[in-house]
């Protein structure tokens, strides 16, 4: 898939180099910028400001993991200015920190990129100003491109009590310029590196992705580093849920030079720039100013902040068909226009444009239109039509970068015919907005998987899906079974995810697309459309993630006539494992010596159920090239038996058709050699 994790990919998935500042988790020094007046750290003498160490002085951990996992930043009300001609970053950030641990914090650490320094930093309680004392220091870690970050430690006049908040006044400013050190500390090629570490401010070129690539705004948390399994990316899954419910305002001035920028992405929010040239009767080739906007306040939601410039405006292609359009919609009125959508003008065109591309291959924008008509009757199909925003893309090498329905990738390769399944991902998002990652995500990859399997058959298609679910097997738990404890012992908790508060990729893409599979098996596809053509059209909600699909539940239980409640209790609200599945046994007879029948035969189908999630499987009876299919409920732990009747001899029974994710395998067959009876 073109789609992927806003957090740079660990090319080379090798141990970290050895070494004592590595294994001690902290190295610093005091930054060359600091400011007359900021103290040392204790037991360390403050560096002149002309002065740069060659490289970090290793030293002696004074705060933990835990100290710095205590602060928690509840809302960001940042001003920005950028210069790209010179990569430069200047920031004020208003911060409002909680102590989420169990001790008083004395002190705050709070971190950016490497490549800024800490300025300042002032305590707010009402009108009253209080200027902390400020040390800083080089700090490892992988959540910035250049591997390190630049900690500041925040003496406070006063311990912050657990549960207390403060309010922080930080300026700090640097630049900010590719960088791939982190990766080539693990092994990566320069070339490596730059494919996945792309983050910069760059004439042309600024793109920040935030955590777990360039911290180009403030947080707290531990040192993280790739090369520790899958460490890093599970912090940013957390983070991002941790930041669902985290205001961010962001005022944003970029210093221009010739033509100015035209627009800016923060977190898939598109504001055009508003330009103050220095001389307003200067020549445009060779004017300078300012170009600004501002982001109010809104929830950050399951993301990491990001910001894209764009120096260009988008080319909007490929228009729905107007009578597509109004006959397939399942709902007469027009559709909110999100927060995420690039802008007013995908509302103003009679046929809605489903992509917004900026780029310079205009000679690639036909095929890519092209490919996104051909996909469109499947999504209009499933989700009903017109999207709720254009899909926008930035035309960009390297790594692809994903957040809602704003795209940053290649446009040849995503033009490419190969690449269909992934436009269908991106394109779903579009489409699909709800703010509910195992909807979203699951539901575009559910609809990738429905495009391979209308290009290339239903077969590839559970290929696909099956891959995609491999990795579950080994990070689902193991659920113990209730009746083999004893009533006085509690049972351990699961240690999965529930796909309602999941922040690993594994539970909210690849676990939640065999969900809508399931459900589509389940409560079949006109249902399914049905309910999801009307549940996207709803307006924004502020209910939780479980109220939320509890109300899904009820909806597609209303669309279907079917009893949900054991399956969203197993597979989304509760993670339950997953099943364990076998033939136990299968006894056929032959009934044409039968007086009631005369003719067919009878088989007798025990499945068990070993696992801990219930499930609902299909039971397929193959007699030669014909076949009689029968759903199955298996109860987790339990056994069931059931008899299908079928016209010929059957030669097969076939359990699971590979769409429910199992223990084991996902497929069990057993062949029969019928023995008459007469």
């Amino acid at each position: 898939m073109l789609a992927s994790t806003a957090c740079a990919q660990d090319p080379t998935p090798a141990p970290p180099p050895p070494g004592k500042v590595l294994f001690e988790r902290q190295t610093e020094s005091v930054s060359p910028d600091a400011q007359p007046g900021v103290q040392a750290r204790p037991g360390q003498q403050a560096v002149p400001p002309t002065t740069q160490p060659a490289t970090p002085q290793p030293s002696s951990p004074e705060l933990t993991d835990a100290d710095r996992s205590a602060v928690t930043l509840t809302a960001y009300d940042l001003d920005v200015r950028l210069t790209p001609a010179t990569s430069a970053l200047t920031a004020r950030a208003l911060l409002t920190l909680r102590n989420t641990g169990a001790q008083p914090l004395t002190t705050i650490a709070l971190q950016i990129s490497s490549t800024l320094h800490w300025e300042s930093a002032t305590l707010i309680d009402g009108a009253k100003r209080t200027t902390l004392p400020l040390s800083q220091h080089l700090l490892d870690t992988d959540t910035d491109h250049t591997g390190k970050s630049s900690e500041a430690i925040l003496t406070l006049p006063q311990p912050l009590a657990p549960g207390a908040t403060i309010t922080l006044d930080t300026f700090y400013s640097g630049t900010i310029t590719q960088s791939a050190e982190r990766l080539e500390r693990i092994g990566a090629t320069e070339a490596q590196g730059a494919e996945a570490d792309w983050d910069q401010i760059a004439p042309g070129n600024t793109a920040l992705r935030g955590f777990g690539n360039v911290l180009w705004y403030p947080i707290a948390g531990p040192q993280i580093f790739l090369g520790q399994g899958a460490d890093l990316f599970q912090a940013v899954g957390r983070v991002r849920l941790a930041n669902e419910q985290v205001p961010f305002h962001l005022r944003l001035a970029v210093a221009y030079q010739s033509d100015p920028p035209v627009a800016i992405y923060f977190c898939g929010r598109r504001e055009p720039l508003h330009t103050l040239p220095d001389d307003p009767d200067a020549p445009v080739a060779s004017g300078s100013g300012l170009a600004t906007a501002d982001f109010p306040m809104q929830l950050i939601g399951f993301r990491t902040p990001n910001l894209f410039l764009f120096d260009h405006n988008e080319t909007l292609i490929a228009p729905l068909p107007v009578a597509a359009s109004s006959s397939s919609s399942t709902n007469s009125g027009t559709p909110p226009m999100p927060t995420a959508s690039p802008s007013a003008w995908v509302g103003s065109h009679d046929t809605p444009p489903m992509l917004a591309v900026e780029s310079g291959e205009d000679a690639t924008l036909p095929r890519l239109a092209d490919s996104a008509e051909s996909i469109a009757p499947l999504l209009e199909h499933w989700f009903g039509a017109p999207p709720l925003s254009a899909l926008t893309v930035l035309d960009h090498t390297g790594q692809p970068f994903e957040d809602g329905p704003f795209l940053v990738a290649p446009i040849s390769t995503l033009a490419g015919s190969d690449a269909s399944s992934a436009l269908a991902h991106s394109l779903t998002h579009a489409w699909v907005q709800t703010g509910q990652p195992w909807m979203d995500e699951g539901l575009a990859q559910f609809a990738a998987l429905l495009w391979v399997e209308q290009s290339l058959g239903r077969t590839r298609a559970i290929a696909e899906l099956n891959d995609l679910l491999q990795p579950l097997v080994f990070v689902e738990p193991l659920v113990p079974m209730q009746t083999a404890q004893p009533a006085s012992t509690p049972l351990p908790a699961p240690i999965g995810e529930p796909l309602i508060t999941a922040t690993n990729e594994l539970y909210y893409r690849r676990k939640a697309v065999a969900v809508w599979f399931m459900l589509r098996g389940i409560v079949g596809d006109d249902a399914l459309c049905e309910t999801l053509a009307a549940w996207r059209m709803q307006p924004p909600s502020h209910a939780s993630a479980r109220e939320q699909a509890l109300e899904l539940e009820k909806l597609l239980e209303k669309t279907s006539g079917k009893d949900l409640a054991w399956f969203f209790h197993d597979w989304v609200l509760n993670d339950q494992g997953l099943p364990d599945l076998s033939i136990v046994d299968v006894i056929t007879r032959d009934l044409s010596s039968d007086q009631l029948h005369k003719s067919g035969w009878l088989v007798s189908v025990t499945v068990r159920n070993d696992g801990g999630a219930t499930a609902e499987v299909p039971v397929i009876i193959r007699s030669g090239t014909f076949s009689t299919t029968k759903r199955l409920l298996i109860p987790a732990y339990g056994q069931v038996s059931d008899r299908v009747l079928v016209e010929a001899p059957p030669t097969q029974v076939v359990l699971n058709d590979g769409t429910t994710p199992e223990v084991r395998i996902s497929l069990h067959q057993r062949d029969l050699v019928p023995q008459p009876q007469h």
